[in-house]
């Protein structure tokens, strides 16, 4: 990707529950020549808020990078039960690495409020790849912030293919569907970057055993004990050598800086609220006589995966496989 000047940088907000691939895509578009990164807040999802928020600070700490950190919601917005996904990212969310202490601080402002303010300019786009909670408290409490945002990437949803946590629904959708119809609904620019491509976008075994990540990148031992946690969680029983693992969250924050990454097609999409069999699953109607839809959202269905993965790798310091 060409370098660009710092007037042709992409504005940029990401909306994390920082488990393992929320850490890579924080340090992803930190290393990224076109994207801003503004601001980031956080979101239960991961982990509770406290230690979702405090991964946060200390991938960007890490990154040796200066960018602030807004603690968001801590619940969903019409239940107060939090799932964490402690058999993919740790306890501590990041698989378990021995975590330096965290010497900065959240900035007072609630996320939502910030995502409020800093989003109404009209030339922000907002990376979510957390439940949508944020998002939709922001647009709860200033309605007509729907039509400042330029653009939201979704990293969530299952168009055609299976859920991950149940046989229909997507972990950040499922999380908080409330949220995420809301913000389907809301008439944002959303493209929805979710499961159909997130799981062809993989790193390898091959990816490790080549060396990396760059011992000279101060999140280096997180990540390596990270991604061998993450490799192990998304591969039970299956020997090294032959594992993958899909890098959800970085490849949204690529479809941000670089969207022709990603093939899309506007859909109808609504979340399945009521029905506790389908709870969280996101109904594309993908009907060749459907009527066209009042919101579409720009729905990702094919990858370049090579060309991603070959930059994720080349961006966190792994040495790229021949």
């Amino acid at each position: 990707m060409n370098l660009v000047g710092d007037e042709d940088r992409i504005p940029v907000i990401l909306d994390v529950d920082t488990g393992i691939d929320d850490a890579m895509a924080i340090w992803y578009a930190l290393e990224s020549p076109r994207l801003d990164v503004r601001g980031i807040t956080s979101c239960f999802g991961n982990g509770g808020i406290e230690v979702t928020t405090q991964n946060t600070l200390l991938a960007v700490e890490l990154s040796g990078r200066s960018v602030p950190v807004y603690q968001g919601a801590a619940h969903p917005l019409a239940s107060g039960v939090v799932d964490t996904a402690e058999a993919f990212h740790g306890a501590n969310g990041l698989g378990e690495a021995v975590l330096p202490p965290v010497r900065g601080h959240a900035e007072p402002e609630p996320a939502a409020e910030y995502l409020a303010s800093a989003l109404a300019g009209g030339d922000t786009t907002l990376v979510a790849t957390a439940r949508l909670t944020n998002l939709a408290l922001a647009l709860a409490l200033h309605p007509e912030l729907a039509r400042r945002i330029p653009r939201v990437v979704v990293m969530g949803g299952a168009a055609f293919c299976p859920g991950n946590v149940t046989p229909v629904a997507e972990a950040n959708i499922w999380g908080d569907p409330e949220a995420a119809d809301l913000v389907f609904q809301s008439g944002i620019p959303v493209t929805m970057v979710g499961l159909d491509v997130t799981h062809q976008a993989c790193l390898t075994d091959r990816h490790l055993r080549t060396g990396g990540p760059d011992p000279e990148r101060a999140y280096a031992d997180v990540l390596a004990t990270a991604t061998e946690f993450y490799m192990r969680a998304y591969n039970p029983g299956t020997p090294a050598g032959d594992r993958t693992c899909p890098l959800h969250d970085p490849l949204a924050v690529a479809v941000a800086e670089d969207p022709t990454i990603v093939t899309t097609k506007p859909y109808s999409v609504r979340v399945a609220l009521q029905d506790p069999v389908t709870r969280g699953m996101t109904v594309v109607d993908a009907r060749g006589h459907a009527p066209a839809p009042a919101h579409p959202v720009e729905v990702a269905l094919t990858v370049d995966a090579p060309r991603f993965v070959h930059e994720f790798c080349r961006r966190l310091g792994y040495n790229l496989v021949p």
